[in-house]
């Protein structure tokens, strides 16, 4: 089962000239093969998103311009973080509830997962979340 200490900060290469910086995304910097690629945008300041966990997808969070923080919760732990720099990504693995929130004005959250789409391998309800920690 998945803690809180499993999900991380990926730091992804940049490189940089008197143009400004470009961020590199490869095979060997996530821990995965992506399948799918979304982003968010637009999001009122007061609204949030996420608000589910995944049975088999990881994900890899980015905030590409603004910033907002994603909660994340393993059942019995929670934790908020901030992302607002481009060339980190947060890492949440399989089982972990996430929310996120407080998006700035003009935030970009660009999502990196390791599944296509499926409804089914979706958990939308924080009780069967917890139950199914438990069982």
């Amino acid at each position: 089962m998945n803690t809180i200490q499993s999900v991380k900060i990926i730091n992804i290469p940049k490189v940089h000239d008197e143009r400004g910086y470009l961020a590199v995304i490869e095979k060997d910097t996530i821990p995965f093969p992506i399948k799918r690629v979304y982003y968010l945008y637009d999001v009122p300041n007061d609204s949030f998103r996420g608000g589910h966990a995944h049975k088999n997808q990881e994900s890899i969070i980015i905030a590409l311009s603004g910033s907002f923080e994603v909660i994340v919760d393993d059942g019995k732990r929670k934790q908020r973080i901030m992302l607002n720099k481009p060339n980190q990504g947060l890492y949440i693995p399989i089982q972990i509830w996430r929310e996120i929130e407080n998006f700035s004005s003009g935030a970009v959250c660009l999502v990196l997962a390791s599944t296509n789409y499926d409804e089914n391998e979706y958990i939308r309800e924080y009780s069967k979340f917890c139950n199914q920690l438990l069982g």
